[in-house]
């Protein structure tokens, strides 16, 4: 018979052991199946949803000049990258990482000069003379700082908290935490810049670990704005609903049988969407109901601004009829990425935009969106104060700005500081962490409390790191 008080103190320790951690272990599986199970049942859940507390912003526009716009040259004056133009970086600056060794190159001055502007005086270069007459409405964060020097990187973390690829955008984060407010449009849109893709790609406005319900919607103006949304000729309405129902029928028994699956819910989910969509979405892209007034102050009609004002005023439209997060990019493959002819480089960029952004931020206010709305203007990094190839800028992830207009943050205002040459966040920097952290709070999220359980975590966009900067709220 078998007697515990005679079996080795070790043996029992090791036997003890491996039960305890058998039991430890089944209770974590078990712990994980249950938040799993809990997660995909709440993945076709588009509806309405309770923000963490009182929010600021109902919606946000986020305006993204892909490649990187020069802070030095648009939003971040500095009168000693004048006083030293021509000259080799400060010793007292340190050295600087780059992609392409400029850190010796000779400082290049600004391209334009900066002037004041509003009853604020915020100063604004005369690359943006339009946006200029907006100074009292903007809040500029002039020390934005990330983790990389490239564009991938640069971009996936400026969009999802990380400079890997595959994890949640800021737009599909915000739809998981808040739902949408018209259940025949996406809560997350996204106009790309029709010349071309973005450094990295889709992924930018992918749901990552998030159910695939949440990942942004491309659209573009005209009669189909989502390719193959339109139903084959000789389909009516009826016809089309009843197939809806027996395919969505099939798929449910399908994923029910295999314990769920994310995708497969999406993809229902998706059909039940564009079926809404054929009927909502025509008329929400239809800008010939727009007053020619109206497009006149987008530049619609214009050579330079036509295009990108078009997708501005759509994302107006979009915006008003409960999108949740609308993005538009500005910019190819290239875009403002200026290593060489800089002022022939951002000269056309601003022409093409200046007026578009001015115009939206108008039509925003007068239209009483505006203080209610987060409109978001910036790209991945900034550019470096040294030359590149005598007429251009690297890269800078260290410190570049950012600007926020409406939900009631700080207008005719500048938050933090680089050095004197514009090269690093010094004054109150702002991580890419911390942009987010503020974000989700001025749409009434807790950055800490807006979660997904993922590989046996709690996981969030700003991972464990993220500070609101309260300083800029009105």
């Amino acid at each position: 018979m078998f007697d515990p008080t005679h079996l080795p103190r070790r043996q029992f320790l090791s036997d003890a052991g491996r039960g305890l951690g058998l039991v430890a272990l089944s209770s974590l599986l078990a712990d994980d199946a249950q938040r799993s199970a809990q997660a995909s049942s709440e993945a076709p859940n588009r509806g309405l949803k309770a923000p963490h507390f009182e929010p600021r912003a109902k919606r946000i526009l986020w305006l993204f000049m892909h490649g990187g716009p020069s802070q030095v040259d648009l939003l971040d004056p500095k009168s000693e990258l004048i006083r030293l133009a021509g000259k080799p970086l400060p010793d007292s600056l340190g050295n600087v990482m780059t992609r392409r060794n400029v850190s010796k190159n000779p400082l290049l001055g600004p391209i334009r000069p900066f002037r004041k502007h509003g009853q604020s005086g915020l100063e604004l270069s005369d690359f943006m003379p339009h946006l200029a007459e907006h100074a009292d409405k903007l809040c500029v964060l002039r020390s934005c700082h990330g983790d990389s020097v490239n564009h991938p990187q640069s971009v996936y973390q400026m969009n999802t908290g990380s400079i890997l690829m595959g994890r949640p955008s800021v737009g599909s984060w915000i739809s998981y935490g808040l739902g949408t407010e018209n259940s025949n449009l996406p809560a997350f849109v996204v106009l790309p810049d029709p010349g071309g893709g973005v450094k990295g790609g889709p992924p930018a406005w992918g749901s990552g670990y998030l159910p695939a319900a949440f990942q942004g919607t491309t659209m573009r103006p005209g009669k189909q704005p989502i390719l193959h949304l339109l139903p084959q000729p000789g389909m009516t309405s009826e016809r089309q609903l009843k197939v809806l129902d027996l395919v969505r029928t099939l798929n449910r028994d399908h994923a029910v049988a295999r314990d769920s699956d994310d995708e497969l819910q999406a993809r229902i989910e998706s059909y039940e969407l564009a079926f809404r969509m054929q009927t909502a979405a025509p008329e929400a892209v239809d800008l010939t109901q727009e007053s020619q007034s109206t497009q006149r102050l987008y530049g619609i009609g214009e050579k330079d601004t036509d295009e990108f004002g078009t997708r501005c005023l759509l994302a107006r439209r979009m915006l008003e009829r409960g999108v949740r997060f609308v993005q538009v990019y500005s910019g190819d493959t290239g875009g403002w990425d200026a290593h060489t002819g800089l002022a022939s480089n951002h000269d056309q960029y601003c022409r093409k935009t200046d007026k578009p952004v001015a115009g939206l931020l108008t039509d925003l206010a007068q239209r009483g969106l505006l203080e209610d709305t987060l409109v978001i203007w910036g790209g991945e990094f900034g550019r470096m104060p040294m030359s590149e190839q005598g007429t251009g800028r690297d890269h800078n992830p260290w410190g570049y700005s950012v600007w926020f207009a409406g939900a009631q943050v700080k207008g005719g205002f500048a938050y933090g500081a680089t050095d004197e040459v514009g090269l690093r966040a010094v004054e109150n920097p702002v991580h890419v962490h911390d942009l987010h952290a503020t974000i989700l709070h001025l749409m009434g999220l807790d950055h800490e409390q807006l979660t997904f359980f993922h590989n046996g975590r709690e996981d969030r966009l700003t991972d464990v790191a993220g500070k609101v900067v309260t300083d800029i709220l009105a």
